[in-house]
C-alpha cells in the first residue's frame, strides 16, 4: 500500500520545535512582574520614610502645644494681662490646626502604605503563579523531547477527541502523519498499532 500522506521537512519541524521552546522560555512578563514588585517595595519604602517624618512632626507640635498649655496656665496664674493671653491662645490654636493638618497627611500615608502592600501582594502571587507555569510549560516541553527521542513519535495535543501526531524517521529524513479514531478503534487495537509504529 502506498502512503499519499504529506511528507515533512524534518530540518523544518526541528526548527518549529525550537520556536517553540523559545517561546515557552520567554521570560519578559517574569521579569516585568519582578519589576512592578522591586518598584512597589521601592515606593513602600518612601512612604514608611515620609510617616516616620510625620510622626516626628507631629509629636514636637504635640510638645509645643503642651508648652503653649503650660504657658496658659502660668500666664492666668499670675494673672497676666489679656493681650498676652490672647496672644497665647492664638498661638494655641495656630499649632492645634497645624497639629490637624499633620493628622490628614498621616492619614493619606498609612491609606498609600496599605494600597501598596495590597499590590505587592497581588504582584508576588502573579508572579508565584507566572513561575509556577512556566515550570509546567519547562517539564512538559522535557517530557514531549523525551517522549519523542524514545518512540520517534511527536503527538499532536491540539486535537483531544483524535490520538494523532506523526511519526519521524531521521535515517529517512521524513515524517509520517498518522491518526486513529478512538470511537471507530478499540484500545487495544490502537495501542498494538502504535507499538508496531514505535518497533519500525
Amino acid at each position: 500500500m502506498v502512503d499519499n500522506s504529506p511528507q515533512i521537512d524534518i530540518n523544518q519541524l526541528l526548527s518549529y520545535c525550537d520556536d517553540l521552546v523559545g517561546v515557552l522560555r520567554d521570560k519578559r512578563d517574569f521579569n516585568l512582574l519582578t519589576q512592578c514588585v522591586q518598584q512597589s517595595k521601592s515606593i513602600q519604602s518612601s512612604s514608611d520614610s515620609d510617616f516616620n517624618t510625620t510622626q516626628i512632626a507631629i509629636s514636637d507640635y504635640q510638645d509645643k502645644i503642651d508648652d503653649c498649655k503650660h504657658k496658659i496656665e502660668v500666664a492666668r496664674s499670675e494673672v497676666v494681662s489679656n493681650e498676652e493671653l490672647e496672644r497665647l491662645q492664638k498661638e494655641l490654636d495656630e499649632e492645634l490646626k497645624r497639629e490637624k493638618l499633620l493628622r490628614e497627611d498621616l492619614r493619606v500615608i498609612v491609606d498609600k502604605i496599605n494600597e501598596l502592600d495590597h499590590q505587592r501582594l497581588s504582584l508576588e502571587e502573579q508572579s508565584q503563579r507566572l513561575k509556577k507555569l512556566e515550570d509546567e510549560h519547562e517539564k512538559e516541553q522535557r517530557k514531549l523531547s523525551f517522549y519523542a527521542s524514545v518512540t520517534k513519535i511527536i503527538p499532536d495535543l491540539e486535537n483531544p477527541s483524535k490520538i494523532s501526531g506523526h511519526i519521524i524517521d531521521r535515517d529517512k529524513k521524513a515524517v509520517e502523519k498518522f491518526e486513529f479514531d478512538p470511537l471507530q478503534e478499540d484500545a487495544f487495537d490502537i495501542c498494538n498499532k502504535t507499538w508496531k509504529m514505535i518497533n519500525l
